[in-house]
């Protein structure tokens, strides 16, 4: 009787699981794909509330505004460059930068994470770090948007408590005794116990740099080396002024306010398509490291 009960409960808990995952499914989902059938749909049906399931009018116009631009071929390029070089030099920064705290050996380690972490809460501000990147040399370069920010002080902790908590520091000792130095034991045994929170920092580090346009807005001069955001952005721009010039018109500014629209549903789904193409193929190592530490044993 006992044993039937618990099966019972066990099939409940399942139900009640099930339906509380395709909730948030849903929950999540939904936006995305409310946003691809917006980008397909009349904007004035968008806003009538009849495009909630299925596109209403559908018209593709809105993404051959967008890609007729050239702006949007090079910046495509340039967030992809920006976004690998960028995520390179930040995993190996973060990586490298988590281990070494992670050493209880380090000279001053408490203090250099004093360090780190004030930096989190009080900066220079943007006219200091304008100055400090304009002085160095680095305006309108690839590196004013990578080294200002290529090493973020929480994934540096998240680097350091998968070190501590997942890697047996009899692993370390083991190396030692077999005479293997401190370079060698972080590349041949630290460095491939890593894998999973290397994928949460790659994930991290790719949709920031993929994502950010206000640092290319700050350093940039040169159109030809706008990545994707900005570009998008500035198109955007051009056809939000092309609808207020247009709107002395008889029936100009509706149409124009139409195409803008489409525009701007249609940008938000091209910036948003290469980091959902990406993301499968370092899911399976995200779960793992994301939870590394949260269970210590």
């Amino acid at each position: 009787m006992k044993r039937e009960r618990r099966i019972s409960s066990d099939k409940l808990f399942d139900i009640c699981n099930v339906a509380f995952l395709a909730i948030l499914v849903v929950i999540v989902a939904y936006p995305l794909y409310y946003v691809l059938i917006a980008s397909i749909s009349n904007p004035y049906e968008v806003y009538a509330g009849k495009t909630f399931l299925l596109p209403s009018q559908i018209t593709f116009e809105g993404y051959r505004r967008v890609f007729r631009e050239q702006a949007i071929a090079k910046g495509y390029l340039n967030s992809i460059y920006y976004t690998v070089l960028g995520t390179f030099v930040s995993v190996a920064l973060i990586i490298t930068t988590g281990y070494a705290v992670s050493k209880p050996t380090l000279p001053f380690r408490r203090a250099i994470m004093v360090f780190y972490v004030i930096t989190m809460y009080f900066g220079g501000g943007l006219i200091p770090t304008y100055l400090v990147v304009s002085k160095t040399g680095l305006l309108n370069s690839v590196w004013s948007l990578i080294l200002p920010g290529g090493v973020a002080v929480y994934n540096v902790i998240v680097a350091r408590t998968y070190f501590e908590t997942s890697i047996p520091e009899e692993l370390y000792e083991a190396a030692g005794i077999d005479g293997s130095s401190n370079l060698g034991t972080f590349f041949r045994i630290a460095l491939p116990l890593a894998k999973p929170i290397m994928a949460v920092m790659v994930i991290f580090t790719m949709v920031a740099y993929w994502n950010d346009w206000f640092t290319a807005l700050i350093y940039m001069t040169n159109k030809d080396r706008y990545p994707l955001q900005l570009a998008l952005r500035q198109i955007l721009i051009q056809s939000q002024a092309t609808a207020t010039m247009m709107g002395n018109m008889d029936g100009g500014y509706a149409e124009a306010n139409k195409i803008t629209e489409l525009i701007k549903f249609a940008s938000i789904v091209v910036g948003a398509v290469p980091m959902l193409i990406a993301y499968p193929f370092v899911q399976k190592y995200f779960e793992k490291g994301f939870m590394a530490g949260a269970v210590k044993g």
